[in-house]
């Protein structure tokens, strides 16, 4: 069976004073797949990242994003590619003056949509992540891992084609990070591509899933079963 790839990045070189942080990168993420990102701090996880969403160019090369390329948009094409892309951080960046509810419509509400809409698609968001509950909650008010569930929501609400999440268990404990590993992987069980930078290799163990590395430049396939050993 022919897969289809959300994400390609063509012979992308980035160049930061002199040196290349990304060398000759090839490498694409197919639709309904999901992909760990590992690699040690400074190895360019991060600038992979911000080529997939438009915040760095790279020097050389074609990065390919939901059948767009991302090097070549215009400016008032970029706002679209965004909306195809759910992005989840690891410090969670939620309003701390809206509640559960504000947060996750505020997603909807800077793409213009109907308030009728907005509501049903936020209480769908919510019960998919199992906070529904928690509507009217102020984000201090919650765990950290229901902060991130919250996030999650959020970054479902546009119904993107493809979720990053960006260390999303960096900053929880062992069972929040679990609970919120259970989540992205039934969200990957319906359909959506998801590419995962995580520095928890316990988390890779336990979840696995093609994992690729970050190392001196160059990209490469690593066995998840092999590679703490």
């Amino acid at each position: 069976m022919q897969l289809n790839p959300v994400i390609e990045f063509r012979n992308v070189t980035v160049e930061f004073d002199g040196r290349n942080v990304l060398d000759d990168i090839d490498f694409s993420l197919e639709n309904g797949e999901f992909c760990y990102l590992i690699g040690n701090t400074g190895t360019g996880k991060s600038s992979l990242l911000k080529l997939i969403y438009r915040d760095l160019l790279p020097s050389y090369g074609d990065v390919i994003v939901a059948d767009r390329n991302v090097p070549r948009l215009r400016e008032k094409e970029v706002p679209m590619l965004r909306r195809s892309l759910g992005i989840v951080f690891q410090d969670f960046q939620l309003l701390p003056d809206r509640n559960v509810y504000e947060n996750v419509a505020f997603a909807l509400e800077v793409t213009g949509n109907r308030r009728s809409f907005i509501k049903q698609r936020v209480l769908e968001c919510l019960s998919m992540v199992g906070l529904s509950h928690k509507h009217a909650n102020m984000p201090g008010d919650l765990s950290g891992g229901e902060q991130q569930r919250v996030v999650i929501a959020r970054a479902l609400a546009n119904e993107p084609r493809i979720m990053l999440a960006d260390e999303p268990t960096g900053n929880l404990d062992p069972e929040a990070s679990r609970s919120i590993m259970e989540l992205l992987q039934q969200i990957n069980n319906r359909g959506m591509a998801i590419l995962m930078v995580t520095h928890n290799y316990d988390i890779v163990r336990e979840f696995p899933a093609r994992t690729i590395r970050l190392r001196d430049g160059l990209l490469e396939e690593v066995d998840p079963e092999r590679m703490f050993y």
